[in-house]
């Protein structure tokens, strides 16, 4: 498994246009191999911005970097840099590989 997560700085009063953004964008993400999951986060206001996080779970690094190299990631994110700019600064790109990771229990 592998998380990529990129953090991102939104301007005030410029959430709900960055959350519709993130909405109504083609991601093409269910067609790529090794895909698993994505979350948007919304977080704490502070120091002058809105906190906000992609989050996406693959099935490994592997899978991730190919995906950073493919079609599909062209296509997503043709659109970037092109628009009004919403958060201040680029995004900050982590990557986790897990350590732990306890999952619940199915009910019997």
């Amino acid at each position: 498994m592998f998380i990529a997560m990129n953090r991102f700085k939104v301007a005030p009063g410029a959430e709900a246009e960055f959350e519709t953004m993130w909405k109504s964008r083609d991601s093409h993400l269910h067609e790529v191999p090794g895909f698993v999951e994505f979350h948007l986060l919304k977080g704490p206001a502070k120091d002058g911005h809105v906190l906000y996080a992609s989050h996406t779970t693959w099935a490994s690094k592997a899978a991730f970097e190919a995906w950073t190299k493919s079609e599909a990631f062209r296509m997503a994110h043709r659109n970037a840099g092109t628009t009004k700019p919403l958060y201040l600064g680029p995004p900050e790109f982590e990557g986790f590989v897990p350590v732990q990771t306890l999952a619940r229990q199915a009910a019997e």
